[in-house]
Protein backbone atom coordinates (compact mmCIF):
# COMPACT_ATOMS: atom_id res chain seq x y z
CA UNK A 1 0.00 0.00 0.00
CA UNK A 2 1.28 3.21 -1.08
CA UNK A 3 2.05 5.33 1.63
CA UNK A 4 2.23 9.30 0.02
CA UNK A 5 0.09 9.19 -3.19
CA UNK A 6 0.11 12.65 -5.33
CA UNK A 7 -2.25 13.67 -7.63
CA UNK A 8 -4.09 16.57 -9.56
CA UNK A 9 -1.49 17.65 -12.01
CA UNK A 10 -1.67 18.12 -15.70
CA UNK A 11 -1.23 20.38 -18.28
CA UNK A 12 -2.24 24.24 -18.53
CA UNK A 13 -1.69 27.27 -19.58
CA UNK A 14 0.49 30.01 -18.42
CA UNK A 15 -2.15 31.94 -15.75
CA UNK A 16 -4.22 28.82 -14.94
CA UNK A 17 -4.52 27.38 -12.14
CA UNK A 18 -4.18 23.59 -10.10
CA UNK A 19 -4.95 21.99 -7.20
CA UNK A 20 -2.53 19.27 -6.15
CA UNK A 21 -3.51 16.91 -3.44
CA UNK A 22 -1.28 14.17 -1.10
CA UNK A 23 -2.67 11.18 0.63
CA UNK A 24 -0.86 10.50 3.53
CA UNK A 25 -1.80 7.65 5.45
CA UNK A 26 -3.02 8.55 9.25
CA UNK A 27 -1.49 7.26 12.20
CA UNK A 28 1.86 7.60 9.80
CA UNK A 29 2.43 11.68 9.14
CA UNK A 30 -0.65 12.82 11.04
CA UNK A 31 1.89 14.40 13.41
CA UNK A 32 4.44 15.61 11.16
CA UNK A 33 4.85 18.67 9.35
CA UNK A 34 4.33 17.92 5.50
CA UNK A 35 5.77 19.59 2.63
CA UNK A 36 5.64 19.95 -0.56
CA UNK A 37 8.77 19.59 -3.58
CA UNK A 38 9.29 19.70 -6.88
CA UNK A 39 12.06 18.61 -9.50
CA UNK A 40 12.17 20.56 -12.85
CA UNK A 41 14.27 18.45 -15.93
CA UNK A 42 17.47 18.70 -15.08
CA UNK A 43 17.29 20.51 -11.65
CA UNK A 44 17.88 19.55 -8.49
CA UNK A 45 14.47 19.07 -5.99
CA UNK A 46 13.48 22.16 -3.95
CA UNK A 47 11.50 22.83 -1.31
CA UNK A 48 7.86 24.41 -2.67
CA UNK A 49 6.30 24.67 0.91
CA UNK A 50 5.88 23.28 3.89
CA UNK A 51 2.30 22.92 6.31
CA UNK A 52 2.85 21.85 10.18
CA UNK A 53 1.26 19.23 11.64
CA UNK A 54 -1.48 21.18 12.70
CA UNK A 55 -2.07 23.23 9.90
CA UNK A 56 -1.52 26.91 11.22
CA UNK A 57 1.88 27.03 10.37
CA UNK A 58 3.28 27.73 6.66
CA UNK A 59 6.17 28.30 4.76
CA UNK A 60 7.09 29.15 1.09
CA UNK A 61 9.51 29.55 -1.16
CA UNK A 62 10.00 32.79 -2.57
CA UNK A 63 8.46 31.67 -5.78
CA UNK A 64 5.88 30.31 -4.36
CA UNK A 65 4.73 33.24 -2.12
CA UNK A 66 1.52 34.90 -3.26
CA UNK A 67 0.86 32.29 -5.84
CA UNK A 68 0.56 29.12 -4.28
CA UNK A 69 -1.15 28.16 -0.76
CA UNK A 70 -0.38 24.90 1.27
CA UNK A 71 -2.98 23.37 3.86
CA UNK A 72 -4.16 20.12 4.87
CA UNK A 73 -6.88 18.06 6.15
CA UNK A 74 -6.44 15.38 9.34
CA UNK A 75 -10.29 15.23 9.66
CA UNK A 76 -10.17 11.78 7.62
CA UNK A 77 -9.54 9.11 9.97
CA UNK A 78 -7.66 6.97 7.16
CA UNK A 79 -5.68 9.74 5.30
CA UNK A 80 -4.39 12.93 6.19
CA UNK A 81 -4.76 15.27 2.51
CA UNK A 82 -2.43 17.81 1.74
CA UNK A 83 -3.35 20.15 -0.88
CA UNK A 84 -1.16 22.92 -2.50
CA UNK A 85 -3.42 25.56 -4.60
CA UNK A 86 -1.21 26.48 -7.45
CA UNK A 87 -2.00 29.85 -9.32
CA UNK A 88 -0.67 32.02 -11.63
CA UNK A 89 1.01 28.91 -12.92
CA UNK A 90 4.18 30.32 -14.70
CA UNK A 91 6.45 27.80 -17.18
CA UNK A 92 9.27 27.51 -15.02
CA UNK A 93 6.62 25.87 -12.55
CA UNK A 94 7.27 22.68 -14.78
CA UNK A 95 7.91 19.57 -12.90
CA UNK A 96 7.12 16.72 -11.03
CA UNK A 97 5.41 17.77 -7.36
CA UNK A 98 6.50 15.52 -4.78
CA UNK A 99 4.80 15.74 -0.77
CA UNK A 100 6.82 14.33 1.62
CA UNK A 101 7.28 14.86 5.88
CA UNK A 102 9.91 17.37 6.59
CA UNK A 103 11.65 18.36 9.63
CA UNK A 104 10.42 19.87 12.46
CA UNK A 105 13.14 22.79 12.63
CA UNK A 106 12.88 23.40 8.93
CA UNK A 107 10.63 22.62 6.76
CA UNK A 108 12.65 22.93 3.65
CA UNK A 109 14.29 19.61 4.48
CA UNK A 110 12.70 16.33 3.91
CA UNK A 111 12.31 14.25 7.50
CA UNK A 112 14.95 11.79 7.24
CA UNK A 113 12.25 9.38 9.41
CA UNK A 114 10.90 8.43 5.83
CA UNK A 115 13.52 7.36 3.12
CA UNK A 116 10.31 6.60 0.60
CA UNK A 117 8.76 9.25 -1.87
CA UNK A 118 5.40 8.72 -3.62
CA UNK A 119 5.15 8.55 -7.59
CA UNK A 120 4.55 12.24 -7.95
CA UNK A 121 2.42 14.32 -9.94
CA UNK A 122 3.38 15.92 -13.02
CA UNK A 123 2.74 19.92 -13.78
CA UNK A 124 3.97 21.00 -17.11
CA UNK A 125 2.45 24.69 -18.42
CA UNK A 126 2.85 26.23 -21.13
CA UNK A 127 2.73 29.63 -23.02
Amino acid sequence: QAQLVESGGGSVQAGESLRLSCAARSGLFSSYAMGWFRVAPGKEREFVAGVSWHGRTTRYSEFAKGRFTISRDNTNGIKNMVYLQMDSLEVEDTAVYYCHPVRRDDYEQPSSDFDFWGQGTQVTVSS
